[in-house]
């Protein structure tokens, strides 16, 4: 538990760090760019234009499905797919991007005075932002595909808070493990790149037998698609309906960042030797 309470110290203490380096970040990222900043709303409008084509109108509408069940309700798959996959882009580059976040800066880190375990943390808040800016444009869209603001809206506070503790979890991990051993993050890549069919972002598995959505409920993002998608549709309230799987999901984030935080501690003050 020492390296629990070590790292979420260091967290609470470079908290500032990590929003200043979170929006250096951000901006470097896209610095060389006419349009800057935008490309990070323009390249996932265009996969999402790519993903409604080929799954919505390809697949399912000419299946005859063109509508999806959700708690009763039918919604038509546009929405459905796009209230759910605004995650994904979140968690997708959160995780490639912070399981190499150490090893990529450990020239630089090495020779600076602030903890490692913040360096995922920060990756993660400058995707947050991006993150958040998507979602902003996409609750535009939904105010005009007949989902206006509801209440139901609140949970998105806790979706998101929900997403950023279980991604900092993991990256402690995944950014340990790449530094140590660089095969790892080829293999992660690979991994994430299934992960997206794996998770109901765009086909609901809801027709499949109770067995098949109960494995695939395993996956701790399964809980993170279905939390947005309740919110932004306004269909439930989730976390409270889903009780079992919110305690489900925390006690997995709690076990990763546990197992993170002893793999970063235990090796931390050797990365520079897996240079």
């Amino acid at each position: 538990m020492r390296s629990v309470i070590s790292v979420i110290k260091e967290q609470i203490q470079s908290f500032y760090l990590v929003r200043r380096l979170s929006a250096y970040e951000m901006k470097s990222a896209n610095s060389n760019t006419y349009l800057g900043i935008l490309w990070e709303i323009i390249n996932p409008m265009i996969q999402i234009a790519i993903y409604w084509f080929v799954f919505g109108y390809g697949i399912f509408q000419s299946a005859g499905r063109a509508d999806v069940e959700l708690n009763g309700e039918m919604i038509p798959y546009f929405p459905w797919m796009l209230s759910g996959i605004i995650v994904w882009f979140f968690i997708n580059q959160s995780i490639t991007q912070g399981s190499k976040s150490i090893y990529s800066r450990i020239k630089m880190i090495s020779k600076m005075s602030f903890p490692m375990s913040v360096v995922p943390t920060f990756v993660i808040f400058a995707k947050l932002y991006q993150h958040l800016m998507l979602l902003a444009v996409v609750l535009v869209i939904f105010q005009f595909l007949g989902f206006t603001i509801s209440i139901y809206y609140l949970q998105l506070v806790y979706f998101i808070a929900a997403t950023v503790v279980f991604l900092v979890a993991l990256s402690l991990i995944t950014s340990t493990i790449s530094t140590i051993i660089r095969d790892f993050q080829m293999l992660l890549q690979a991994v994430v790149r299934v992960l997206i069919y794996l998770s109901p972002f765009l086909w609901p598995p809801y027709h499949l037998p109770e067995t098949i959505q109960t494995i695939m409920k395993l996956n701790p993002v399964f809980y993170l698609a279905e939390g947005y998608r309740a919110s932004i549709l306004g269909t439930s309230w989730y976390a409270v309906e889903q009780w079992e799987y919110t305690l489900y999901f925390w006690g997995i984030t709690i076990v990763l960042l546990i197992f993170g935080s002893v793999l970063h501690v235990k090796f931390r003050d050797r990365f520079v030797d897996f240079l």
